[in-house]
């Protein structure tokens, strides 16, 4: 698979036997998010690996449905939240982005050593994982941080809170300059009543492969994964390839609409500045707006005139 593949960021979903497994290359995408941001190395790879996770969990989502994904470990990162979408498309932000913490454990393979993401998160809180359905109201369910590492939370949520078994797995390679090297990540899933030979297999793979960073910077796109993941089952389906990117939903009608949610005191405050600017946390675009903009969404939260 090495070289042989176009590296535009990509979702795949497949099956073998009892087992389903979804896999991403998401390098592009996460590139894009921590430039955003301006994210150092420890929120980069906490950012890219929590939007790989939320692209992941939408992947068996319908159309017009979404997930939301947020981690808060009481760690100096802050929240990290992801939104993403079936059709393969994703936003995220971290709280407190400029976090520089030591790396861990310098090895003679990595002599730069890992990036405390952990350390970063924090071990006291919570995974929250919110579906939204199509129903009045969406569905929201939590399971406490075991690591910080954010994969092994995911794999850990999955289980407590939806009683299924599954293993995720992530990885964000930062560089030097801050660059996204590579990044992605997998979510496999025996079905029910899979076979003991199949866990068994899946199990050993699980230990035996490359991290995902590695896989993807040695040139695997998302198929080359799952055969990673899939060694010695008798037949890989590959059901489906879903292009992936960051993209805000965010617009200036929008954000009219939660300024119309203000008090008449901080709709003032903002007409008498005579300007505002509102950034948006998700993706850092600004919307500037006039006193005579501000002057007209006053009066219609008011009440006085309707557009």
């Amino acid at each position: 698979m090495k070289g042989e593949f176009d590296t535009k960021d990509h979702l795949v979903k497949a099956t073998a036997e009892d087992v389903r497994v979804f896999a991403a290359v998401t390098t592009d995408l996460v590139r894009d998010g921590v430039k955003r941001h301006d994210c150092y190395p420890v929120a980069a790879a906490a950012l890219g690996r929590t939007m790989t996770g939320a692209l992941l969990f939408a992947a068996n989502l319908k159309n017009k449905e979404a997930v939301t994904i947020k981690i808060n470990g009481g760690g100096a990162l802050g929240s990290i939240v992801a939104d993403a979408v079936p059709e393969g498309f994703v936003r995220g932000y971290v709280t407190n982005p400029h976090v520089d913490l030591p790396a861990k454990s310098p090895t003679e393979s990595n002599p730069h050593g890992k990036i405390d993401v952990a350390g970063g998160v924090g071990r006291n809180g919570l995974v929250t994982v919110t579906r939204f359905t199509g129903l009045k109201k969406p569905i929201t369910g939590s399971a406490e941080i075991v690591s910080g590492e954010i994969a092994e939370d995911l794999t850990n949520y999955l289980a407590t809170s939806e009683q299924t078994p599954s293993s995720v797995g992530l990885g964000v390679l930062v560089g030097k300059d801050l660059d996204i090297i590579s990044a992605g990540g997998f979510l496999i899933q025996p079905l029910p009543n899979a076979s003991d030979s199949s866990i068994t297999k899946l199990e050993n793979n699980l230990k035996t492969i490359d991290p995902v960073s590695t896989m993807i910077e040695n040139g695997l796109d998302a198929e080359g994964i799952i055969r990673e993941l899939l060694k010695g089952f008798d037949q890989i389906n590959i059901l489906s390839t879903t292009d992936l990117a960051f993209r805000c939903h965010c617009s200036k009608r929008r954000i009219e609409d939660t300024l119309m949610t203000l008090t008449e005191k901080d709709l003032n405050n903002l007409v008498e500045d005579g300007k505002a600017e509102v950034v948006c946390q998700f993706c850092g675009k600004k919307y500037q707006f006039s006193k005579e903009e501000l002057v007209a969404l006053r009066n219609v939260g008011l009440g006085k005139v309707h557009l």
